[in-house]
């Protein structure tokens, strides 16, 4: 990381976010894990990936909480800060609407999600891969693992090819794992 990189993120103002983000703490994923820790682990990869964008990060700390957290009051969102507004635009870029589907709710992010959208959904879901590891329902891994080939290569492809990269070797790594499990 830069110097210049490491002043950007020590000016990013997160632990509103984060505090915001603990609503998550406890609530179950079918992935595996929690939500709380789901949120850390996609802005981890973000700036793993050297991705500094304050509003991209800030978003990544709360990306799942309008879908998670029933009658979530968007006041406490939109109220943080003066990039709380665009947050919440990116956040709702990225939140599946009620009655979409989830093949509906991907090709909605490819096709008319913004640059940042794509980049959270790309860092969404090789956190969501990664936590593949820890489900015992094969057909969830199944299906998850060719939504992912399906819907998330395509957006990656677009914005990051180095995170599709990783996606790939997840991908990969799962279809091992269910090969073993099925047929030993």
């Amino acid at each position: 990381m830069t110097s210049y990189e490491m002043l950007v993120l020590k000016g990013t103002y997160l632990a509103p976010y984060i505090q915001l983000a603990t609503l998550l703490i406890g609530k179950h994923r079918e992935g595996g894990g929690n939500m709380f820790r789901h949120q850390i682990d996609t802005m981890g990869t973000l700036i793993d990936y050297g991705y500094i964008d304050s509003v991209l990060l800030k978003a990544s700390l709360v990306h799942d909480i309008i879908e998670d957290i029933p009658d979530f009051n968007h006041n406490l969102l939109l109220s943080i800060d003066y990039e709380s507004p665009a947050v919440y635009d990116l956040v709702l870029q990225v939140t599946r609407h009620p009655g979409e589907s989830k093949p509906e709710f991907l090709t909605r992010v490819r096709e008319a999600g913004s640059r940042n959208a794509k980049i959270l959904k790309a860092a969404d879901r090789i956190s969501n891969m990664i936590s593949l590891g820890f489900v015992i329902n094969t057909d969830f891994i199944a299906r998850y693992t060719e939504e992912t080939v399906n819907y998330v290569f395509p957006i990656a492809e677009e914005v990051d090819k180095n995170m599709l990269t990783e996606l790939e070797s997840l991908v990969d790594s799962r279809r091992k794992y269910l090969s073993a499990i099925v047929s030993p």
